[in-house]
């Protein structure tokens, strides 16, 4: 496999955690997601946990964050450390990239999103994987490139020792194989990438378990890889189907009533939502009661 190191957790108690954006209101299908999360680790006596990511400090603050915390509360759910905020933790991040990068398992990129999009692989029409234009740049290239634009750090994966895919079991969605992606690990404004945070993250905060939407599936190998490069444990992964709005869309503010806010205008209280959201939960097998 390449230059890895694999570890398992040897804590005995379940850490779980709910990882949401602070940009607006918790919808329903967010909301879902938080039960199912809270529920499985509260079912084995575990302890749960809540993370803001808020890397992107334009569209998330503080006050959303705040509010999302009385959504969470109002549906009963509740965790066992303070909060912590991604925008307060980037010397966590720099430090793993700063070893990925003696590791030599880096490289600059400097295309543009549209030369990515363009460019992309995405074999399934889920995660899309980036072909890998700038890995192989000669120097001359390299810096012609980075004349023009900065450049961001993306990890290589053939450099690591893996690829092209790599293969995990998850709990509810079974077994799994997506394509390894060059992810980003540093974007090219200085700020590290969503990968690299949920990966530090989780590790420093001795996650055990990760509940989270099946969008995520795809970039999952990718972060397990990450896991091994920098000797991290690698959590179990439960990835719960998406809500979705009455066109068969993932569900978003676009279609209605899909706040606790939007919900209470018309008469429908916390309690009732959170009682038909656990219906569902419970259907999944999470509680440990199925």
């Amino acid at each position: 496999m390449g230059r890895t190191l694999s570890s398992r957790h040897n804590c005995a108690v379940v850490i779980g955690r709910f990882a949401p954006s602070p940009t607006g209101d918790l919808h329903l299908g967010n909301l879902r997601t938080a039960l199912a999360a809270w529920v499985s680790v509260r079912g084995r006596g575990g302890r749960f946990l809540v993370r803001f990511e808020d890397l992107d400090r334009v569209t998330s603050s503080r006050d959303w964050a705040a509010a999302q915390v009385r959504e969470l509360a109002a549906v009963g759910i509740d965790w066992d450390e303070d909060p912590v905020f991604q925008s307060d933790r980037f010397a966590l991040y720099d430090e793993a990239i700063a070893r990925l990068e003696v590791a030599g398992v880096v490289y600059e990129c400097f295309c543009s999103r549209r030369e990515i999009r363009e460019a992309a692989v995405a074999p399934h029409g889920a995660h899309t994987v980036y072909p890998g234009t700038c890995r192989d740049l000669s120097n001359a290239e390299r810096e012609a490139r980075k004349a023009q634009r900065p450049g961001a750090l993306r990890l290589d994966v053939r450099a690591a020792g893996f690829g092209p895919a790599l293969g995990f079991v998850d709990r509810l969605a079974g077994p799994q194989e997506h394509l390894l992606d060059d992810v980003v690990l540093r974007r090219n404004d200085g700020v590290p990438s969503y990968n690299v945070a949920v990966v530090v993250d989780d590790a420093a905060q001795g996650v055990t378990e990760v509940v989270r939407g099946e969008d995520l599936l795809g970039i999952t190998p990718t972060q397990i890889v990450l896991q091994r490069l920098l000797g991290y444990a690698t959590p179990e992964y439960v990835h719960v189907p998406l809500m979705l709005g009455p066109d068969g869309e993932r569900l978003a503010k676009r279609h209605g009533a899909v706040t606790l806010a939007d919900l209470a205008a018309n008469g429908v209280g916390p309690t009732e939502i959170r009682d038909r959201l656990m219906a569902e939960v419970r259907a999944w097998g999470l509680d440990g009661k199925s």
